[in-house]
């Protein structure tokens, strides 16, 4: 088992295969993702990876937070997340950035976020009630829910009955993602289909559990030249550098779509 990375949801595009088949895919930008912390059998009971990401204002970061990024040589971060290892042997140095290249193209991910937040819903939307008869008596609520209790006994409406109230804002994991793409050198993450959350939110990306890891997979990973430029935005550059990842990501699809369009033509050239 290897660690995950902590990525940013940068929004939605489209990649053309080389057969011509376009995939909708997910676009995760690593944003100076490092390493932060070691856990340890020995002194934690448990071995895990203790991974940053973002870049944090000062004043939003308390000292004690301060002098542990301090230690690792790291930058003050925005997210913090621990990712549970096996053994020790899948432990990456501190301070280490971790490249795109962590993951390759083809194989599984499972990505976890907070779901979009849609405030108080009825029972309709949230839980997909048909809702109350049209006529027949039924007045004002055609879209209530109806009787959630029983009789006498039990005589009370029991824990976890489907009901209005506040709809998303939840953590969930989508399973079984595909990578159909990296971009180490901008740090970028293509993943088909969606993911839960919204633009900007954090994500984080680990190996299926469910499925097996493909032959080519670098263990325990892949992390960036110390001397290279960092992948995410500077303190001031935040917004900048998220359009650059959106127009980078529309850039890639657009070059592949002329390749594929140019293709054909050349074809029929040859014919005449």
């Amino acid at each position: 088992m290897r660690t995950g990375v902590i990525a940013k949801k940068v929004g939605m595009t489209r990649l053309f295969q080389e057969d011509g088949r376009h995939v909708p895919v997910t676009v995760l930008a690593l944003e100076d993702c490092q390493v932060v912390s070691h856990r340890t059998a020995d002194r934690d009971g448990y071995v895990a990876l203790q991974v940053g990401s973002g870049v944090a204002k000062q004043k939003n970061v308390n000292k004690p937070q301060r002098e542990h990024f301090a230690k690792a040589e790291v930058g003050l971060k925005q997210k913090v997340a621990e990712f549970r290892l096996e053994s020790e042997d899948a432990l990456l140095p501190v301070g280490s950035t971790i490249s795109a290249d962590h993951f390759v193209a083809g194989q599984m991910v499972d990505v976890t976020g907070h779901t979009q937040g849609k405030g108080f819903a009825g029972a309709m939307k949230r839980w997909g009630f048909g809702g109350m008869r049209a006529t027949h008596g039924v007045s004002i609520s055609h879209r209530a829910h109806g009787s959630t209790g029983n009789r006498q006994d039990p005589g009370r409406v029991f824990k976890g009955k489907k009901m209005a109230g506040h709809m998303g804002d939840r953590q969930r994991t989508q399973q079984n993602l595909e990578i159909v793409r990296t971009d180490a050198e901008r740090g970028l993450l293509f993943v088909k289909g969606s993911v839960p959350g919204a633009k900007n939110s954090w994500m984080l990306v680990r190996d299926a559990v469910k499925v097996s890891l493909p032959e080519g997979v670098p263990f325990p990973g892949v992390v960036l030249d110390k001397n290279a430029a960092p992948t995410g935005p500077g303190p001031e550059a935040d917004e900048p550098k998220l359009a650059d990842q959106v127009e980078a990501a529309d850039t890639v699809a657009e070059e592949t779509a002329a390749a594929e369009a140019e293709a054909p033509a050349s074809d029929e050239n040859k014919e005449g």
